[in-house]
C-alpha cells in the first residue's frame, strides 16, 4: 500500500476529519477516458478551492482546458469544474495566498519568510516548477 493509497483510504472514513485540508479529487483522462481518482491538500479563496501541485504530475492535465471533476470533501461527494492555472505570474500570487493561509508550508516549499513576506525570488522559482488548479463546486 502507498502513502496515497493510506490517504484515499482514510478519507473515505469518518476519521477523514484528521486529515484537514485534504480531499480526493476524481478525473476522466482526456485520451482515456479512466477516471483517476488522487489527494490533493487545498485552501480556499474567493469561494473556490485551490489545489496546489507541481508541473511533473500528470492528473492536472486533465484539466488543463477545464472539467468537471468529482471531489470527496469532507466526507461527502461533490460535483465540481477544475481548470489549471499555468501562468507563472498568476501562480505566483496563487503562492503568496497559499503561505498566508498555510504559513506551515513556506518551510517545506522552500520559501524564505521575512517579516512575514515570503521571498519574491522564491516565489519565482517556485511557480516555474508548480501551479495551482482552481475547483469550484457546481
Amino acid at each position: 500500500m502507498t502513502g496515497n493509497d493510506f490517504v484515499k483510504f482514510f478519507l473515505r472514513t469518518p476519521l477523514y476529519v484528521f486529515m484537514g485540508d485534504t480531499m480526493l479529487i476524481t478525473i476522466t483522462g482526456c485520451k482515456t477516458g479512466k477516471q483517476y481518482t488522487t489527494p490533493v491538500g487545498f485552501y480556499r479563496e474567493n469561494g473556490s478551492l485551490w489545489v496546489l501541485t507541481s508541473r511533473e504530475r500528470t492528473w492536472w492535465r486533465n484539466v488543463r482546458q477545464g472539467a468537471e471533476v468529482s471531489l470527496l470533501l469532507r466526507g461527502k461527494s461533490v460535483r465540481a469544474f477544475a481548470q489549471a492555472e499555468l501562468d507563472e505570474r498568476a501562480v505566483e500570487q496563487h503562492l503568496r495566498d497559499y503561505v498566508r493561509h498555510i504559513s506551515m508550508a513556506a518551510k517545506s516549499l522552500g520559501i524564505q519568510m521575512e517579516n512575514g513576506m515570503p521571498d519574491d525570488h522564491d516565489i519565482r522559482r517556485l511557480a516555474r516548477e508548480r501551479l495551482f488548479v482552481q475547483v469550484r463546486l457546481i
